[in-house]
C-alpha cells in the first residue's frame, strides 16, 4: 500500500498517455488520452479512502454469504418455505438492474456521492432486514437493501481506478478480489456462529457498525472524484427503461424449468416482455446520444473492441464458476455420496485458489504490464478446468473433483483482475464510470442466464438415462408408479424421503433398491456431464474471443484527477 501511494504521489502531476500496440497494418486498436494537471491528494486522504472503501466492499461480500447461512433459521420463526428463495432473488434483481445506473450517476455526479447513496441504502436495508417481522416484510427489505448493495462494488473499482496511477490499478483490483473471495469464506462461518449464539437478526445487524465506520471516513476524506463538467442531464427514461426490461427478463431465466415449464405462457411472456423493451431501451438510447444526451447505456462504449471483448468474457467467466459451482454438490451428493458438509468443502480449493491467483495475477499484470497473456492464461486455465469436470463419472475419485476447481478458481482469479484494469485503462475518465459498471452488468447477466440454460438440459438427460440404466428384471418387477418416483433425482439427496422411498422397495426383494439408485446415480451423472459439455463449449467461445483483445500497454502515470 505504502509503494502504491509514493508512486501514485510522484506521478500526480504527470502527462499520462495509455498506449496501446498496433496491428500489424499499423492500425490503432484503442485509444484513450488524458492529461493530469489537478492538485495530488495526500498520502493520508488516499489511505483513508482506500481503507474505507475496503471496509464497505468486505461486510457487502460477508452479507451475502453471512444471509443463507440464516435463512433456516428464519424460514422455520417465519414459516416461509414457499418463498425462501425469494429472499435471495429480491437482493439478486435489484442489485443487478442498478449497476448500469449508478455507473452512469458516478460519471455525472461524481464517484463520492454515489459511493455514499448506495452505502446508506445497503445500511438502512440492513437494519430493516434485522427488524423484519415476517417473510414479505424481509423480501421486501431485502430488495431495497440490494438497491444500495449494487452499486457498492463498480462504484468502489472505478474509484480505485480514479486514485491510483494505471500500472497499479491490477495490483489492487487482485487484492480486491481475494477480499471478496476471503468473505465468501468466512461467511458462512460468521453467519452460522452468529445464528447459533447470539440471534440471525444479527447476522444483518453486523453490517451496521463497521458500515456506519465506512460511511464517516469516506465522507470526511474521500475527494468528490468527478470528471464531468457542467450541469449534469440524468436519462430518467432510460434508467426506466431498463429496469422494465431486465427485471422481467431476470426473472424468466431464474423461473424456467424450477418454478415454470420453460415454454409456459408465464416465462414466454416475460421473457418476451422483457427483450421488447430492452430492444425499445437499445433505440431509444442510440437516439440519445445522436442528439447530444446523456444515455444510462451509451451506445459509444460498444464501438470500443476492449470493452465489448471484456464485458462478454467477463459474462463468459462467470456463467463457468457459476456453472460449475451450481451442479457439483448435487454431482459430489447424488453420484459419489458424499455427505452435505463434504459437498461444502469441495469449494474451498477453488476459492482459495482464486485468492492466490487474483493476488498474484495482480502483481504480475503491475510489474508486467502484459495484460492481455494474463486474460489468456487465466481463460485458458478456466477451459482445462472445464474440460477436467467432463471427466467426472460413477467411480470418481475427491482428487477428480479437486483437480478442476483449482483450475477454475485459478483461471478466474487471474481474469477478474485483468478486464477491469484495460477498460478502465482505454476510457477516458468521463466515461469510466458506466463503463465498469456495464461489464459488472453483464458478468452478474451470466449467472441466472447460464443456470437456466444448464438447469433443464441437465434435467431433460437425466430421466431417459436413469430409465435405461435400469435392469430389464427390475422393470419386470417393480410397477412404475415405483420406479416413476425417482424421475426427479432429489429424493436421491433427502435422507427422510430415501427412508420413505426404501419401505416401498421392501416387498421385491434384497438388493433391488441398491440396482434402482445404481440407475439413478448413473442417470444423474450423465445429466450432469451434459451440462457440463455444453457449459465447456460456451468456455471454448470464450476463449477464442479472448484472442481478439487488443493488447493494451498501461504506462505509469496518473490520469485525469478529479476534485
Amino acid at each position: 500500500m505504502e509503494r502504491l501511494l509514493d508512486e501514485h504521489t510522484a506521478s500526480a502531476q504527470e502527462e499520462v498517455v495509455i498506449k496501446e500496440e498496433r496491428r500489424a497494418g499499423g492500425e490503432p486498436v484503442a485509444a484513450a488520452e488524458g492529461t493530469a494537471k489537478a492538485e495530488p491528494y495526500s498520502r493520508f486522504q488516499v489511505l483513508a479512502t482506500m481503507a474505507g472503501l475496503f471496509l464497505a466492499l468486505f461486510f457487502t461480500a460477508l452479507d451475502q454469504n453471512i444471509t443463507g447461512t440464516a435463512l433456516p433459521r428464519i424460514i422455520g420463526e417465519f414459516h416461509g418455505f414457499d418463498r425462501f428463495t425469494w429472499v435471495t432473488t429480491a437482493f439478486m434483481l435489484a442489485s443487478t438492474v442498478v449497476i448500469p445506473i449508478y455507473g452512469k450517476l458516478s460519471d455525472l455526479l461524481g464517484r463520492k456521492v454515489i459511493f455514499l447513496t448506495s452505502l446508506g441504502i445497503f445500511l438502512c436495508g440492513s437494519a430493516l432486514c434485522g427488524m423484519a417481522q415476517s417473510m414479505d416484510q424481509l423480501i421486501f427489505f431485502r430488495a431495497f437493501q440490494g438497491l444500495g448493495a449494487g452499486g457498492i462494488m463498480p462504484i468502489a473499482m472505478i474509484a480505485f481506478g480514479d486514485l491510483l496511477p494505471p500500472s497499479q490499478r491490477a495490483k489492487m483490483q487482485g487484492w480486491m478480489m481475494g477480499l471478496f473471495t476471503f468473505a465468501t469464506i468466512v461467511g458462512p462461518l460468521i453467519g452460522g456462529w452468529i445464528t447459533d449464539h447470539v440471534s440471525w437478526r444479527w447476522a444483518f445487524y453486523v453490517n451496521i457498525p463497521f458500515g456506519l465506520l465506512a460511511l464517516v471516513m469516506l465522507l470526511m476524506l474521500m475527494p468528490r472524484l468527478r470528471f464531468a463538467e457542467g450541469r449534469p442531464r440524468i436519462d430518467f427514461v432510460g434508467a426506466a427503461l431498463l429496469i422494465l426490461g431486465v427485471v422481467p427478463t431476470l426473472l424468466s431465466f431464474s423461473w424456467a424449468g424450477t418454478l415454470y415449464p420453460w415454454l409456459s405462457w408465464q416465462i414466454l411472456g416475460l421473457l418476451g416482455g422483457g427483450l421488447s423493451v430492452l430492444a425499445l431501451l437499445v433505440i431509444y438510447e442510440m437516439r440519445l446520444a445522436r442528439i447530444g444526451g446523456e444515455p444510462i447505456l451509451d451506445p459509444a462504449l460498444f464501438k470500443n473492441r476492449v470493452f465489448t471483448i471484456s464485458s462478454l468474457n467477463m459474462m463468459v467467466i462467470f456463467m463457468g464458476m457459476m456453472g460449475g459451482m451450481a451442479f457439483l454438490p448435487l454431482y459430489a451428493q447424488g453420484v459419489l455420496r458424499i455427505s452435505a458438509t463434504n459437498s461444502g468443502l469441495l469449494m474451498m480449493p477453488m476459492m482459495m485458489a482464486m485468492i492466490i491467483s487474483s493476488v498474484a495475477s495482480g502483481q504480475i499484470a503491475s510489474r508486467t504490464g502484459q495484460y492481455k497473456w494474463l486474460a489468456v492464461t487465466g481463460m485458458g486455465l478456466i477451459v482445462a478446468g472445464g474440460a477436467l469436470l467432463l471427466r467426472l463419472g460413477l467411480t470418481s475419485s475427491f482428487v477428480d473433483i479437486i483437480a478442476p476447481m483449482v483450475l477454475l478458481g485459478l483461471g478466474v482469479g487471474a481474469s477478474f483482475s485483468v478486464y477491469s484494469v484495460i477498460v478502465m485503462s482505454v476510457l477516458p475518465a468521463e466515461k469510466r464510470g458506466q463503463g465498469i459498471a456495464n461489464m459488472d452488468f453483464f458478468q452478474e447477466m451470466g449467472g441466472p442466464v447460464i443456470l437456466a440454460i444448464l438447469g433443464p438440459i441437465m434435467a431433460s438427460q437425466y430421466m431417459p438415462a436413469y430409465h435405461a440404466a435400469l435392469p430389464v428384471a427390475i422393470k419386470r418387477a417393480v410397477p412404475g408408479e415405483i420406479l416413476s418416483l425417482l424421475d426427479k433425482p432429489d429424493t436421491l439427496l433427502n435422507p427422510t424421503a430415501l427412508h420413505t422411498l426404501s419401505g416401498q422397495f421392501a416387498g421385491f426383494g434384497q438388493g433391488v433398491m441398491d440396482q434402482v439408485l445404481t440407475a439413478v446415480r448413473i442417470g444423474l451423472a450423465q445429466g450432469v456431464h451434459m451440462a457440463y459439455l455444453i457449459g465447456f463449449v460456451i468456455l471454448l467461445a470464450g476463449f477464442v474471443m479472448v484472442f481478439f483483445l487488443p493488447n493494451v500497454k498501461v504506462e505509469n502515470g496518473a490520469e485525469n484527477e478529479g476534485h
